[in-house]
């Protein structure tokens, strides 16, 4: 196999795939990607990861900033509609990293997710196949069965609920995918701040003290007696695509908030966060392009942060290109009255 010489290379620094069939080392020279793209370990070393990049750099308006505080300070779940890519679940995480809270327990919602998901699951059939397994050369039956703490593993939810000096952030995303039922069950969790594991329960007394594994992977934590309680009531963010109504039971223990899509000077705030002021000073004339194609359609922000990354990065496709590349990756995800 043959290389060819990037010396041969007319184009520049800005295509490094040329669909010509000639094998090069072009990837090599990958310039860095935008903030909101990097996954290296040095990133997470750092504690300034994909997501924490995303959140230092969320700026929400002051409507959401007063909701968040009154959901905090009501201990009741803060239900976020907004359309896709207007920063729902970004806001769990700028919560989170402003107030020290640590890592931010995820629960994706589908039409499949139940209740008992995000409180614990519980491996029944790994602790009986490592019952055989103790039995090999004697008797099974009369084997000791293996710790339980070992194969019961709380949720997300359940994690949120676990006692503590101060309240862990739960991100549940996406609620509006659930079936029909789930949003009710989860009442009587946020009612109670509380929630019981049959299979511990059913322990004789001297097992009434068990260690159990969590969503987040730390140390194994001690549930007394089957029974999980918060001392901390977490700050719960659920998020909607608002593609269905919620029961009102379920609303009226919410504090309900509307994500707006930002207007100009939001975007350009939002840019300078993520790229700097150079970008924002340089962006006047997409973000125009952008209001006026989101008067159209349905567009993300982060479509416009990437239109500006391709625009005034060192690596932007010639002038020729730009206008073209740029039309692309400011499609609309959605137009009017579509679906």
């Amino acid at each position: 196999m043959t290389t060819e010489p990037e010396s041969s290379d007319p184009i520049g620094d800005w295509r490094i795939y040329r669909g010509d069939g000639l094998p090069h080392e072009r990837v090599r020279r990958l310039p860095p990607p935008p903030p909101w793209r990097r996954f290296s370990p040095e990133e997470a070393v750092q504690g300034r990861g994909r997501r924490e990049q995303q959140a230092v750099s969320y700026r929400p308006d002051e409507s959401v900033v007063d909701k968040v505080n009154a959901a905090v300070l009501l201990r009741r779940p803060l239900l976020v509609t907004g359309k896709p890519g207007s920063g729902k679940s970004t806001l769990a995480y700028n919560v989170a990293y402003e107030l020290g809270l640590g890592s931010v327990l995820y629960w994706s919602i589908t039409s499949n997710t139940t209740l008992e998901t995000g409180l614990y699951h519980y491996d029944a059939i790994g602790r009986l196949h490592e019952t055989s397994l103790r039995g090999v050369g004697g008797r099974a039956d009369t084997a000791e069965p293996p710790d339980i703490g070992r194969y019961i593993r709380l949720g997300p939810l359940g994690t949120a609920l676990l006692p503590g000096d101060r309240p862990r952030v739960l991100l549940i995303d996406e609620l509006d995918k659930s079936n029909i039922d789930l949003p009710n069950d989860l009442l009587n969790v946020f009612e109670e701040g509380r929630f019981t594991i049959p299979e511990l329960q059913r322990l004789p007394e001297e097992q009434a003290r068990i260690h159990v594994m969590t969503e987040d992977g730390g140390q194994r934590v001690p549930v007394e007696h089957g029974e999980v309680r918060c001392t901390s009531f977490p700050i719960v963010i659920i998020t909607s695509n608002g593609e269905r109504e919620f029961p009102p039971a379920f609303l009226r223990r919410c504090v309900r908030l509307v994500i707006d899509p930002p207007g100009r000077d939001r975007l350009a705030e939002i840019i300078e966060a993520h790229l700097g002021p150079e970008a924002r000073a340089g962006s006047e004339e997409l973000i125009e392009k952008f209001l006026a194609r989101r008067a159209d359609g349905a567009l993300a922000t982060d479509q416009l942060l990437n239109a500006v990354y391709l625009a005034t990065s060192g690596s932007r496709p010639p002038d020729g290109k730009l206008d073209e590349i740029l039309d692309a990756v400011l499609r609309p995800i959605e137009m009017p009255g579509a679906g």
